[in-house]
């Protein structure tokens, strides 16, 4: 059986690995050493280990590679960076010469693999002050216990912009995603069968033969010498387009709405309480925060009250309703209670916010989007007008442009594509003129806007019996696929492979002759514990990356890891997508440039 999710966590994997590759490779007794970081490895860190775990490995001080630095030439330093130019040009400033060194010596460690241009770069200037130079293959953010991104959030406009003159560059992209990918597979020590969603688009298709080659040279080249043959792992890479609907959706599940509603920037919470402006990061050390992230907000408002009066009942504290200026007070008087308390009040705060939002103008809009989404109203009888649905909130002066075209946007999807001219009406009603992108450049996805598609869409697993809320009743399309792929029932044809998976995912049960068979051959290996890793090329919702937790939770046998190039909320996302369309001058991403 595989160990629990909690004891397996993509994190501490990461900083293992980390540990091992770079801490104790170069440790020395009684030794402190100067760590120098650069933007990416910095975010590297940041998510997987504390300041606290970085002295205990030796580091006495950390740096950003990038800024100007007095010399400290009695103590090494350890580098851990990027193989960008950027980056290891201001390497080599630091050792310009024996005399202007900054460091005593240095150990360097890329990401992952450095081009040979740079490395002879590096060999000609200052080989002699290196002490160690190692690429430990680890080149994307491990966001989550169970969620991974590749922090190229520019990979989407060059992976789905129609501009012609972005080819090679998205060619160039596509390879950085593809080795990125591989070094999270590498991490987990996984060698997968690598499927890819079909259509509409051929983004997936390139990017699983690419990565599928990558991890053939890449098992071929492993440290050990040893080829490392196929694992009871299976990675799916999608296109964005295959579930628009969850990408806009109002989200009432706490971790969703709350990025949703609330301006929370690098998962940072800014609050008021007590008259005095606070923040708090919303992090998987914070337990409560894990218990209650996925449940719906109506659970969690029950919830966190609950715990605070246990908590203060304990102490004999005031009887009755637990408000925030009670709770206030309580921590005033028992110091000792004042940190455990901490963190009710900040996720009651937070739930408080998202609620205030919900009842201004979200709740109106709920039922209105459940109905678009699924076609069927909150009693299952199907909806005969989409647009009898729609025109109230197109109507209602209250809710702002954004929602307005999150309504219509669904509204589409439903129809699975809609004409030119309902949708010149629709644009001139609601006065979008202006914001009208962020409808029509949905197609460079591949979803149907206009005309309507005359392709039937998808049919959805039926969940009907699932005990849900009524303004929650829409289930993200990728569950359904986490389950079938778990399940062994995704369809061939839609899901080829690049590569010949074991037999326990390719539903032949078939063995090979030079293996003796063995009973029930696909329980077995299940049970021995299998990963589903899934790539989403141009962003994953809060919505997708709860499913992976509720899936692996139900199939104990089987952990579902889901990354992308970065984490999406509707309006970041609606931004995006209105700009595919726009010449790009500048690129961000690109690592030589």
């Amino acid at each position: 059986m595989a160990p629990p999710v909690t004891e397996r966590g993509l994190k501490s994997v990461v900083w293992r690995k980390i540990k091992t590759a770079v801490f104790d490779d170069c440790r020395k007794e009684g030794e402190w050493k100067v760590m120098l970081l650069d933007e990416f490895t910095t975010k590297l860190l940041s998510s997987c280990c504390k300041m606290t775990d970085l002295l205990e490995e030796g580091i006495t001080v950390i740096e950003n590679i990038y800024k100007n630095r007095e010399p400290v030439r009695q103590m090494k330093a350890l580098y851990f960076i990027s193989p960008t130019s950027k980056s290891v040009d201001c390497f080599l400033r630091d050792f310009g010469s024996k005399s202007e060194n900054k460091y005593k010596a240095a150990y360097l460690y890329f990401t992952d693999f450095c081009p040979d241009s740079l490395f002879n770069k590096i060999k000609a200037s200052c080989s002699k002050s290196i002490r160690r130079c190692k690429e430990i293959n680890i080149s994307f953010i491990p966001h989550e216990s169970q969620v991974y991104t590749l922090d190229v959030p520019d990979a989407f406009y060059y992976c789905y912009s129609p501009d012609p003159s972005n080819a090679s560059r998205k060619e160039a992209v596509m390879e950085a995603m593809a080795e990125q990918i591989v070094t999270v597979c590498a991490t987990l020590d996984e060698n997968p069968g690598v499927r890819y969603k079909s259509k509409p688009l051929e983004n997936a298709s390139k990017l699983a033969q690419l990565v599928e080659k990558k991890l053939e040279d890449y098992y071929k080249m492993d440290e050990k010498g040893i080829i490392k043959g196929k694992t009871h792992s299976q990675l799916l890479i999608i296109d964005r387009g295959f579930d628009p609907v969850s990408t806009v959706l109002h989200e009432l599940t706490f971790q969703a709405m709350a990025y949703d509603l609330l301006p929370i920037e690098n998962d940072t919470y800014k609050y008021r309480t007590d008259g005095k402006d606070k923040e708090a990061v919303l992090e998987e050390d914070d337990d409560l925060w894990v218990r209650v992230r996925h449940r719906h907000i109506a659970v969690v408002l029950e919830e966190i009250p609950k715990l605070m009066k246990e908590i203060s009942s304990t102490k004999k504290a005031t009887e009755g309703k637990t408000s925030l200026s009670a709770l206030t007070q309580l921590m005033k008087k028992m110091p000792h209670f004042r940190k455990q308390m901490t963190k009710q009040v900040v996720h009651l705060n937070l739930a408080e916010d998202c609620m205030n939002k919900f009842k201004l103008n979200i709740e109106k809009l709920c039922k209105t989007e459940q109905d678009l989404a699924l076609g069927t109203d909150a009693e299952g009888q199907r909806v005969k007008d989409s647009m009898l649905v729609l025109l109230p909130v197109l109507l209602n002066k209250n809710h702002d442009n954004c929602d307005k075209i999150r309504a219509v946007l669904l509204y589409i999807f439903g129809i699975n594509g809609t004409t030119e001219e309902n949708l010149d009406r629709l644009i001139h009603n609601v006065k979008i003129e202006d914001d009208s992108d962020m409808i029509r450049n949905w197609s460079h996805l591949g979803v149907p806007i206009v005309p309507p598609s005359q392709q039937a869409k998808p049919v959805r697993k039926d969940r009907s019996a699932e005990e849900t809320f009524q303004l929650s009743r829409w289930t993200p399309f990728i569950k359904d696929i986490m389950e079938d792929a778990i399940d062994n029932r995704l369809d061939s044809k839609e899901w080829p492979y690049c590569s010949r998976c074991p037999a326990v995912w390719n539903g032949s049960g078939a063995v090979s002759a030079r293996q003796k068979p063995r009973a029930n051959y696909l329980d077995l290996d299940r049970k021995n514990g299998s990963r589903l890793i899934i790539f989403v090329i141009g962003g994953i919702t809060y919505s997708e990356m709860r499913c992976a937790y509720e899936v692996s939770q139900a199939h104990k046998s089987c952990e579902v890891i889901i990354g992308s190039t970065h984490i999406l909320t509707p309006r970041k996302l609606l931004d995006d997508i209105k700009m595919l369309n726009k010449s790009k001058d500048k690129v961000s991403f690109l690592k030589e440039e």
